[in-house]
């Protein structure tokens, strides 16, 4: 593959604020048990042996500089390259919907100009997939486009993931919002390095835009072609999307697809025993992850690292985040418990499908 550096953004906030933004950022949301959202772009990127990656943080940047460390898991501890933490826009400026804000790659230009690298990979931190980026790279290499962006037919409506207007085989125009059946962006593309630079010199006055807004509202010609992604994806945003994408993980056909053998998904390590389902238990249709011990009922439900359900308790179609604990006899139902909390002895916590009960992340 061609020499490139990947940018990864962060720094943004959806239209819905809810109890997986509040204090953390999408992209350090924890997903399918033991891995966070983020963990999903940044793979694809060292699948497909990009070795220089910039991480774009947000204010709230906590949780994920504890979740990325010095990159050791995606083998970006090296000296030549590796993992780079990039400061985002101020508190307060980033802008609901901008992904690719071009103040956020003007403050971080160093980085661009001091690599040699011919292409830049971008990606936000909120959609779930497993794609073959060094494909994506060679593709864009042979269209001859100036910039090409994955998508994906839509299959739903969504307000938060940018729809695409493509007419003659380029992007001619974009919008908040897709309806199902129109032509999704994927929150990820290509681009040279070179073009890069120049784009951000062009548009420097509107830096408050996202670089796409810029492109399509400025005079200046950019051929944008897309690359088709035919696997799964979903976009994470507000806490129905969130239920709904890991929900999906409990379906064999769809965790083989966004774990496949060869591309697979790196997370930071614990050391953490085996999840234990104790005699008496009953699990059936869920995601149980290590150091969980399981004395009463789980169905339907993912739970993440260190989760205590006791005799008695019943968890189904809930996601349950690390160390929680369900105590005797209480029941969860259409859930999802942030992580540490302590659920009492008889409690019932109940939402329905279409409106998931959720519980903030206990407080020390």
């Amino acid at each position: 593959m061609a020499k490139v550096i990947g940018i990864i953004t962060c720094n943004y906030t959806s239209t819905e604020k809810d109890f997986t933004t509040a204090e953390r950022p999408i992209a350090a949301a924890p997903f399918a048990g033991r891995y966070r959202v983020l963990d999903f772009p940044l793979s694809n990127m060292i699948n497909a042996g990009i070795r220089t990656v910039g991480v774009i943080m947000p204010q709230n940047y906590r949780a994920l500089a504890d979740h990325l460390g010095a990159g050791k898991e995606w083998s970006l501890d090296r000296k030549n390259g590796g993992l780079f933490y990039l400061p985002g826009t101020a508190f307060g400026t980033a802008r609901v919907g901008a992904r690719f804000l071009i103040r956020d790659l003007i403050d971080n230009k160093a980085m661009l100009t001091r690599s040699t690298d011919g292409y830049v990979v971008f990606s936000s931190a909120n959609i779930i997939f497993n794609a073959d980026i060094a494909e994506l790279v060679d593709y864009h290499i042979a269209s001859g486009a100036d910039i090409t962006a994955l998508t994906k037919i839509a299959n739903e409506d969504d307000v938060d993931v940018v729809a695409f207007d493509e007419k003659g085989g380029l992007v001619k125009g974009m919008k908040y919002g897709v309806k199902e059946g129109e032509l999704a962006f994927l929150d990820t593309f290509v681009i040279k390095r070179s073009l890069l630079l120049d784009m951000l010199d062009w548009y420097a006055a509107s830096d408050h835009l996202d670089l796409f807004e810029a492109i399509f509202s400025n005079s200046v010609p950019v051929t944008i072609k897309t690359a088709p992604y035919e696997g799964y994806c979903a976009a994470i945003f507000n806490k129905t999307s969130y239920f709904r994408a890991n929900m999906d993980m409990l379906d064999p056909a769809i965790a083989n697809a966004v774990f496949p053998t060869g591309r697979y998904i790196k997370t930071k390590t614990h050391d953490t025993p085996p999840a234990k389902l104790e005699t008496g238990s009953k699990v059936t249709k869920s995601l149980v992850s290590a150091g969980s011990r399981i004395y009463g009922e789980v169905s339907g439900s993912v739970l993440g690292r260190n989760v205590i359900v006791e005799p008695g308790a019943k968890v189904s179609n809930s996601v349950i985040m690390q160390g929680t604990v369900v105590k005797t006899g209480a029941v969860v139902d259409y859930a999802i418990v942030d992580r540490n909390n302590v659920i009492p002895a008889g409690t019932v916590i109940k939402g329905t499908a279409d409106d998931i009960f959720a519980k903030d992340k206990a407080r020390d």
